[in-house]
């Protein structure tokens, strides 16, 4: 997927010398393009660690390229210090944002300044034929661009999050039992329906970009994004990217054993995180208690109440969750992992049992150096995260 923006070069420098000043000058320029491409607005100091380029350098491209209008600056607060925050200028090229989920489907457009210009999302039923989430998906991203004046021909791609096993090579859903009707669904079915060029991604793996891009955990290097949802799985951003592994599963801590002797898991094993801890066991476990159906939303609603039964619910899997990350945190040491799913709206009477569970089970260095936090993207991560994709994949050349 490429695009080049009228009145831009793309390469070297036409008639310039590739060892003068000039081409020089002009790949620094580039490099600062770059890195706010694929990491979103950026302070002068982060820009300067991201590309090695030395403070005042950076400060030179940053005004020159303002004055070109390539780039714009705001003031904001930085570690407690004033600082200039630096992101692209909208050239009117757009980025979509797909999430499909068990029972929902949300859209988001973004500039390249990494702005929502646009967004909605609408409920599906559950069990839904992959067909009919596509064909929802269209008529909304249809609706969207009528009613922000955006034309087709300015979108960059479509970027699309499934809470599913994927073939990275063709976008294929493997396995799942989240989404199983899409089973066998692939990239180029997608890009059929949308008319556009699509990239496809985990969902867990997108909300852990979408935090190191649009969240508060925006530029760390090291960060485990864990979705509780109907399942539970992990983003891994390692080194500052994503991180795929030898064949592109990684993340899957919801099938990390967690109780020896319990339940086998639809994975084959027993005691996996998802048989204790996922959404859809609290949800069973208070739909006995209260004689009733029981959303995602009423769990959030009914702690946030005080329930005591939902107190205790969420207690044990938060326990369980927590365990499952002090595996990971005795590994690879992450900075931070970040929680996100529908049920962020507990927030502390989740997270606190989760910080237990991790305090318990991980090593004194590794419990101290590492952060955890709620998502503050909420339901929009995963959508946030696919658009932030396809801005990645682009390849804009703007200099």
């Amino acid at each position: 997927m490429s695009k080049v923006l009228e009145g831009s070069t793309a390469g070297p420098t036409r008639g310039v010398n590739p060892g003068s000043q000039g081409a020089l000058r002009h790949r620094n320029q580039q490099r600062v393009t770059d890195v706010l491409l694929t990491t979103g607005p950026a302070t002068q100091a982060e820009l300067s660690r991201q590309t090695g380029l030395s403070t005042a350098t950076i400060s030179n491209i940053v005004k020159r390229l303002e004055a070109k209008g390539v780039l714009k600056t705001s003031s904001v607060t930085s570690s407690g210090r004033r600082a200039l925050l630096v992101s692209l200028v909208d050239s009117g090229a757009v980025a979509v944002g797909v999430d499909f989920g068990r029972r929902h489907v949300r859209i988001v457009l973004s500039n390249l300044g990494y702005e929502v210009i646009a967004e909605d999302h609408r409920t599906l039923a559950r069990g839904h034929r992959a067909e009919e989430a596509m064909l929802l998906a269209v008529e909304m991203l249809d609706g969207l661009l009528e009613s922000a004046g955006i034309e087709r021909s300015s979108i960059l791609g479509v970027g699309v999050g499934i809470p599913g096993t994927l073939e990275r090579s063709t976008g294929t859903i493997l396995h799942g039992d989240i989404l199983p009707e899409w089973v066998g669904t692939n990239r180029a079915d997608l890009a059929e329906r949308f008319g556009l060029p699509v990239i496809m991604d985990n969902d867990a793996n997108l909300g852990a970009l979408a935090e190191v891009t649009w969240g508060a955990h925006r530029g760390v290097s090291n960060l485990v994004f864990v979705k509780v949802g109907t399942g539970i799985g992990a983003g891994l951003i390692l080194n500052g990217s994503l991180f795929y592994g030898s064949r592109g599963v990684t993340g899957e801590i919801g099938h990390t054993s967690v109780a020896e002797n319990g339940l086998v898991c639809y994975c084959g094993n027993r005691g996996c995180l998802e048989t204790v801890a996922s959404a859809s066991v609290m949800i069973e476990s208070l739909a006995r208690g209260h004689h009733r159906p029981v959303s995602a939303d009423d769990i959030v609603a009914l702690g946030i109440a005080g329930d005591s039964a939902t107190a205790r619910v969420v207690e044990d899997a938060g326990m369980a969750v927590g365990h499952a990350l002090a595996n990971i945190a005795n590994v690879i040491n992450p900075e931070v992992f970040v929680v996100g799913g529908p049920l962020t709206g507990l927030e502390d009477l989740l997270l606190d049992p989760i910080r237990r569970g991790l305090e318990r089970n991980s090593v004194p260095v590794v419990r101290e150096s590492t952060g955890l936090s709620m998502s503050s993207l909420g339901m929009r991560a995963e959508a946030l995260g696919a658009a932030a994709l396809v801005l990645q994949e682009s390849n804009i050349r703007r200099v």
